[in-house]
């Protein structure tokens, strides 16, 4: 089993940055994949940006053409923590963010709303 724990949403205005980071515990694999997903009122839940890993090396990102340029994603190994760096946010990024981790298993966190208010 594997647990997240995510912080980081809240309400910004255009233009403006939020970090998201997401803290996992419990047997991780060596070959994994974290990552973040969202999901706004009405729409299907989609992926943000991903990041996959071989013990400590990172294997390959990919991310959503909407948020290529403005967001990061990053992962610190010591605490598999996964971080969503996101700039220069738009109205469009509302939505609430899931992070997602798939380690013999796919896991995801409870969800933290971010807001962008132009």
């Amino acid at each position: 089993q594997v647990q997240l724990v995510e912080s980081g949403g809240g309400l910004v205005q255009a233009g403006g940055s939020l970090r998201l980071s997401c803290a996992a515990s419990g047997r991780i694999f060596s070959f994994n994949a974290m990552g973040w997903y969202r999901q706004a009122p009405g729409k299907q839940r989609e992926l943000v940006a991903r990041i996959t890993s071989i013990g400590t090396s990172i294997g390959s990102t990919n991310y959503a053409d909407s948020v290529k340029g403005r967001f990061t994603i990053s992962r610190e190994y010591a605490k598999n923590t996964v971080y969503l760096q996101m700039n220069n946010l738009k109205p469009e990024d509302t939505a609430v963010y899931y992070c997602n981790v798939e380690t013999g298993g796919v896991y995801w966190g409870q969800g933290t709303q971010v807001t962008v208010s132009s």
